[in-house]
């Protein structure tokens, strides 16, 4: 089992910056992935980034590309989420994902292991 625990969401204006943090613990081998998706009211989950645990390669969705960071620090099991120039359409709950797969993947059903998600507004 992995156990993925999120925080840092809150409140924002548009333009502001939140920091992400995705806590992670359990069996290493099961995380080789480590993603972020997110979830706005009525709209399905949506892949956000994601990052090789051991390397290090990341990828982004479109719309977030050149705003958003993912990075992992693996002395404290940690992987994070910076998000600067945030827009209103950011708004949603922030997911932490863990998947097993050798290859990434922006689809959730690829990922094995899910926080409780933090929520993310950002208003106008």
């Amino acid at each position: 089992q992995v156990q993925l625990v999120e925080s840092g969401g809150g409140l924002v204006q548009a333009g502001g910056s939140l920091r992400l943090s995705c806590a992670a613990s359990g069996r290493y081998y099961s995380r080789n992935h480590m993603g972020w998706f997110r979830q706005a009211p009525g709209k399905e989950r949506e892949f956000v980034a994601t990052i090789t645990w051991g390397g290090g390669s990341t990828y982004y969705a479109d719309s977030v590309k050149g705003r958003f960071t993912i990075s992992r620090d693996t002395l404290k099991n940690t992987v994070y989420l910076q998000m600067n120039s945030l827009k209103p359409e950011d708004t949603a709950v922030y997911y932490c994902a863990a998947s097993n797969r050798l290859e990434k993947s922006v689809s959730w059903s690829d990922y094995d292991y899910w926080g409780q998600g933090t929520q993310v507004t950002v208003s106008s």
